[in-house]
């Protein structure tokens, strides 16, 4: 069963985001359903240095904790954040927004999306 999930949860991760994907790899580690008409889903998201997840969003809030090296978070119609391992942060559901590893090393993040049951984990910005 876990794996079914895993492996499904793959499969809605890369059609959702593929269109935007510049070099982000996510490796799905659970999902719940819940809370009710919504799914939460956690989730490693790796960019290597000088990468960019690519402008997207997701149908639901993401909070995450940096988990090594640096990245500059900017969401649409805010300055852009600069976060190292340590830090942690939070996007408004249906913020577009992109993630730009800095540094000299991969930025790697634990993220935790509250996203509507049964839509794409992320879409690429229009």
């Amino acid at each position: 069963m876990f794996r079914t999930v895993i492996v499904g949860l793959t499969i809605a991760t890369l059609a959702g985001g593929a269109a935007f994907a510049q070099g982000i790899k996510r490796t799905p580690l659970q999902k719940v359903e819940f809370p009710e008409g919504y799914e939460t889903v956690t989730a490693i998201a790796e960019v290597p240095p000088g990468g960019a997840s690519g402008r997207h969003t997701h149908p639901g809030a993401e909070t995450g904790y940096v988990l090594e090296g640096e990245l500059e978070l900017v969401i649409d119609g805010k300055p852009p954040l600069k976060l190292k391992a340590g830090d942690s942060y939070q996007i408004p559901a249906g913020a577009v927004h992109d993630a730009r590893a800095t540094g000299d090393k991969p930025m790697k993040v634990l993220g935790i999306y509250i996203v509507t049951k049964g839509k794409p984990l992320a879409e690429a910005a229009k």
